[in-house]
């Protein structure tokens, strides 16, 4: 059970900006930058319903319909329904996430993990993105941030309705793989756990980063490998702040985490290396990790993901880090 040989490249581009996320997006913005990530030459690109209660997907679909289907490789997600009727996005409980999306489409969302609206979400997911098919479908955000104390129940309503849709789906071919999409890793440990079902990846955000990899590289990363599950990661750069950005978690980054964001610049800098590069490279180090997908509503972020990937990083700057603590002793780094 694995993506590898699905993808196209190790560098992806996730859509969650495009959904208006932090900021309204200019449509021409927006198309702009999904166009810059093909012209430079990147065929797999992630959405969900959920960013932006179907901006994403719209904005994504409306440009990647001006290219063969066969080109590229597309994921999006399931969980959430969004509807016709409207509601205030600023007012949305969104959990540890709250705001997120204020100003995407007003259209609400519903969570709702069962047989009957994971088929009616990927069907509406289809419609918005222009296509007659998916790649890769991930049960989106069945994790503690959004559920609290409830998350368990979430993900046992997913376990009994979407993962089994999704494994009927893939045995008939109608997708090519299945995951879950998070921020955080015990769901995907308890998904390890069962006999049944058994997903092709998982899409994790923001757990296997330089700024926090400690659990997933101590319990999640070995399991992961001992089942042949690939890894997708998603928010390599942290929400932003290890991009030149001010969010962490979605969220303003609190002081402890620009002061750490500030030492690993500073790092970076007396070896001549950008904290991008750092990030990008340090994210797609671990064997397990099948690919990265940052994202980006500006086409000169492309380039800047692209370069980063092939800047050369000495290995002294990872011993740097090391030294001081900064990442596990244990996790791999990219040898010259």
């Amino acid at each position: 059970m694995s993506i590898t040989h699905l993808l196209p490249g190790r560098l992806g581009f996730g859509t969650a900006p495009l959904g208006n996320m932090f900021r309204a997006i200019p449509d021409d913005e927006a198309a702009a930058t999904v166009q810059a990530a093909w012209d430079q030459g990147i065929r797999y690109f992630d959405t969900a319903p959920f960013y932006g209660a179907g901006l994403s997907e719209i904005r994504l679909g409306d440009v990647l319909a001006q290219h063969p289907r066969d080109a590229y490789v597309l994921s999006t997600k399931v969980g959430r329904v969004v509807l016709d009727e409207t509601e205030d996005p600023a007012a949305r409980d969104l959990g540890e996430k709250g705001g997120l999306f204020e100003h995407g489409r007003p259209n609400k969302m519903i969570n709702d993990y069962s047989a009957d609206a994971t088929l009616r979400s990927i069907e509406d997911s289809l419609k918005r993105l222009r296509t007659d098919r998916l790649d890769i479908v991930w049960v989106h955000d069945v994790a503690q941030d959004f559920y609290g104390d409830e998350w368990l129940a979430a993900y046992e309503s997913a376990r009994t309705g979407a993962f089994r849709v999704l494994t009927r789906l893939r045995e008939e071919g109608v997708i090519k793989a299945w995951g879950l999409g998070v921020n955080k890793v015990e769901p995907l440990e308890l998904t390890l756990d069962l006999d049944e079902p058994r997903p092709d990846a998982f899409l994790l955000a923001g757990r296997y980063t330089l700024l926090d990899h400690d659990r997933a590289l101590q319990r999640l990363l070995p399991a992961v490998a001992e089942h042949d599950v690939d890894l997708v990661v998603g928010g390599p750069y942290s929400s932003g702040i290890l991009a030149g950005g001010a969010h962490f978690e979605y969220q303003k980054a609190p002081a402890d985490i620009v002061a750490k964001v500030e030492r690993v610049k500073a790092l970076a800098e007396q070896h001549g290396i950008g904290i991008k590069a750092a990030a990008l490279q340090f994210a797609l180090a671990h064997p397990a990790t099948a690919a990265a997908i940052p994202g980006a509503t500006r086409p000169s972020r492309i380039a800047e993901d692209l370069a980063a990937l092939d800047e050369t990083v000495p290995e002294a700057f990872w011993a740097a880090l090391r030294a001081e603590k900064l990442i596990s002793a244990d996790a791999p780094v990219p040898t010259a």
